[in-house]
């Protein structure tokens, strides 16, 4: 990721009701939901939350994919993590036992390290490393 690409996920993430919509979108993972669905999650109008939709859309944090009349929008947890990497790429001076408990945070809602699909797993034998090169 770039820093025109993070900067232009980060604005549309900076008004609230974007904010929701997203969190919403990325626990609704794998199925993601209608944009109907959303709007009645959020409690918000239909138009207001197409607006909003088609700003996470742009940003490169949602796709969206129509289904006969419905258009079904998902969070790309890829470019999340790829936002997420692009701003602590730099930690701790390159020393990734400082960074250990961040990405421990970061990845305690993800499958064990043993059912990890990276390939950085299969050739990185340190801990530490891994911790560094895989979010999973």
């Amino acid at each position: 990721m770039d820093t025109e690409s993070a900067l232009a996920a980060l604005s549309a993430l900076s008004q609230s009701t974007r904010m929701e919509i997203f969190r919403l979108l990325v626990r609704h993972e794998p199925d993601g939901l209608p944009a109907g669905d959303v709007a009645r999650h959020l409690d918000v109008p239909q138009n207001t939350i197409s607006a909003h939709l088609a700003t996470l859309t742009r940003s490169g944090l949602l796709t969206s994919q129509r289904h006969s009349r419905l258009i079904v929008y998902r969070a790309r947890l890829p470019r999340l993590r790829d936002l997420m990497l692009f701003l602590v790429r730099d930690c701790c001076a390159g020393s990734p036992e400082l960074c250990a408990p961040l990405v421990a945070n970061l990845s305690s809602c993800c499958p064990s390290r043993e059912s990890c699909p990276c390939p950085s797993l299969s050739t990185t034998t340190r801990p530490a490393a891994r911790r560094a090169t895989c979010w999973h």
